[in-house]
């Protein structure tokens, strides 16, 4: 299925730290990215640990992850594990799909824990050019991470 080729692409390009490929499963059209905490949407609070709300914000933080603060913090590497919930069409070419995420990450001196879990909840882009996420909302299920984050969940 389309869709869960694009769910492979993406955490390939987290999981390989190839930033261009993860910024490539947006809809260059328009798109938008946010990473929140389950408490703060129950409260309707519109706090996010990151928040592109548009696809130059995304190649932005792409820029920032790879060149600004390279080599400013202790990098990590990460492993994603994905479950498809469900896909509903919501009309011209768009569907509604929601995921569970599990991403576990490893230190430099290979230590190994879980980093965040929670739910992907995404507007997808299928047409015959391809398919690309037109909006993805990472909502983690905890307030806070064992780390601070430097890559997209």
């Amino acid at each position: 299925m389309r869709i869960d080729a694009l769910q492979l692409r993406y955490i390939d390009a987290l999981d390989s730290k190839n930033m261009d490929a993860w910024v490539q499963c947006f809809d260059a059209a328009g798109a938008s990215y946010v990473c929140i905490a389950l408490e703060n949407v129950q409260a309707e609070l519109p706090l996010a640990i990151m928040m592109d709300d548009r696809i130059e914000r995304i190649r932005d933080r792409a820029k920032f992850v790879t060149e600004v603060w390279a080599g400013t913090f202790e990098d990590y590497s990460t492993r994603h594990f994905v479950q498809r919930l469900t896909v509903q069409p919501n009309g011209n070419g768009l569907v509604n799909a929601r995921s569970n995420f599990m991403v576990a990450y490893t230190t430099a001196q290979g230590r190994s824990e879980l980093l965040a879990t929670g739910r992907y909840l995404d507007e997808i882009a299928v047409g015959n050019a391809g398919t690309v996420i037109r909006s993805r909302r990472a909502v983690l299920d905890t307030v806070t991470t064992p780390r601070y984050l430097v890559y997209p969940i």
